[in-house]
């Protein structure tokens, strides 16, 4: 059975919608950006045309015409008697480029793998054999990459036991274990605003209550906020980024996280923090992790940015009590990490400090490039420089980040629209654009946004900024 998405909800997801052209199209093209960015799924069951002209206080009419629209190009399908299906070909949570028509895809903020990857790749293939008599079920990880990943930690000064940690399969298999782990139907998840999308993913997948507080590039997390929210809503688990945090790329003073552990702990609250992009420092300097200041803190960690991200090996910090709760957990939706994967992993964090400085160099020239090409092509919008990471969090003033992002793909060009790192619309004059790519990439990505954002014009909505970030 198709899930169905009701009138209510779309309304919050459609957010600023409207445009200065017919207000059917500009319906038609937000409910195609949803499905295009994720945040609505291919197979999903639109509301009755009815249902959804009361949401949004249009006619009936304008609603149908939209729904046309969208079936015209393909996007919707109609049966009689059983509603209208959202369509994507190929995918249900947004296409990889080479399925979608793109030629330059800025979706992802990934770069290219570290040098050093084949050679561990070929070292890895040569002790394979060695294992072969083992069953090949690893549902906590080999000891000489646990052993590694613990000492990761301890070069940071947290002290940490290899039984301290579990290997996955990428980071995101690490969060949803963990959210299995921890979340109970009923309860609260509190989040950044904005975040990592793929996280909210998870939470919604388990159908969790979202509640949220502000990251602003002009005072940075409202610590206030997430306190009165841990008070208030009193969420079993907390999702935080507070290295590089995606899409913003600023970090969390020292004094903050010690404050916000601390509030966590007394209130009962379980942080888990994301440090995927921990290491993707350009010029700021070593920060302590967020567990030093909580021992109940949960961390995630993987080497997806730092090495590569066809590599999925993750991993989760936990103290021994919550070890044991995942792996009881683990079984049901997996038996455990691949070898060889393993055994690249291990073979590259002996490099892990090469392959920071690597990665450092990498990243501060596309950084460089991507701030000069925008001052110079794009000056009216407020693009703030972060001190690592792999993308800019950029405010695009008066535009429409979802129209931007769906007149590009017409261009060949995927990017990712504000909204789609936000709740109930929020985001909208603000866009992501990584800096992790080629400079001739950098180049013609910009050449084609510059060209694109004045023929999208201007929101009509002009709503105060605090009221968006």
């Amino acid at each position: 059975m198709n899930t169905i998405v009701t009138g209510r909800r779309l309304a919050r997801e459609l957010g600023e919608w409207r445009h200065s052209g017919p207000a059917y199209q500009a319906l038609a093209d937000r409910i195609r950006i949803l499905l295009m960015d994720g945040r609505l799924a291919s197979g999903v069951r639109l509301p009755a045309e009815r249902e959804l002209s009361i949401a949004l206080g249009l006619s009936r009419t304008t609603v149908a015409a939209a729904y046309s629209n969208l079936r015209d190009e393909g996007f919707l399908a109609s049966i009689r008697g059983s509603g209208s299906t959202l369509v994507l070909a190929g995918s249900n949570r947004g296409e990889p480029a080479h399925h979608s028509g793109l030629t330059l895809d800025f979706t992802k903020a990934t770069a290219p793998a570290y040098q050093g990857t084949a050679a561990a790749y070929t070292a890895a293939a040569a002790q394979m054999p060695a294992y072969l008599h083992q069953d090949g079920f690893d549902l906590v990880g080999q000891p000489a990459l646990r052993d590694a990943i613990a000492q990761s930690y301890r070069d940071r000064g947290l002290p940490t036991n290899a039984d301290e940690i579990m290997v996955t399969i990428g980071a995101q298999h690490a969060l949803n274990l963990v959210t299995r782990t921890l979340y109970s139907p009923g309860e609260r998840i509190l989040v950044e605003q904005p975040t990592y999308p793929h996280a909210l993913d998870t939470f919604a997948s388990l159908g969790a209550r979202i509640v949220a507080f502000p990251v602003r590039q002009q005072g940075g997390w409202d610590l206030a906020e997430a306190l009165l929210q841990i008070r208030r809503a009193a969420p079993s688990m907390a999702f935080l980024m507070p290295d590089f945090h995606n899409p913003t790329g600023m970090s969390m003073p020292v004094h903050e996280r010690e404050y916000l552990a601390a509030a966590a702990q007394r209130e009962g609250t379980v942080l888990v923090v994301d440090e995927t992009t921990a290491h993707l420092d350009i010029d700021r300097g070593a920060l302590p992790p967020m567990a030093s200041f909580n021992p109940n803190v949960i961390t995630l960690g993987s080497l997806g940015k730092i090495g590569w991200g066809g590599l999925r090996i993750g991993w989760i910090r936990a103290n021994r009590d919550i070890q044991a709760r995942l792996l009881r957990n683990r079984t049901a939706s997996d038996l455990g990490t691949p070898l060889m994967e393993q055994l690249v992993a291990t073979s590259l964090l002996q490099e892990l400090p090469l392959m920071v400085a690597c990665r450092s160099r990498e990243l501060r020239a596309g950084r460089d490039l991507l701030v000069s090409l925008l001052a110079e092509a794009l000056p009216q919008w407020s693009v703030a420089v972060p001190d690592g990471g792999l993308s800019l969090w950029i405010n695009t003033e008066t535009v429409s980040s979802s129209a931007l992002a769906l007149a590009a793909r017409r261009e060949g060009l995927g990017l990712v629209p504000g909204p789609r790192f936000g709740l109930d619309g929020a985001f909208e004059r603000f866009l992501r654009l990584p800096f992790c790519y080629s400079q001739e990439q950098l180049r013609e990505g910009v050449h084609i946004v510059s060209r694109i954002s004045s023929q999208v014009g201007e929101d009509p909505i002009r709503m105060p900024l605090q009221a968006v970030v």
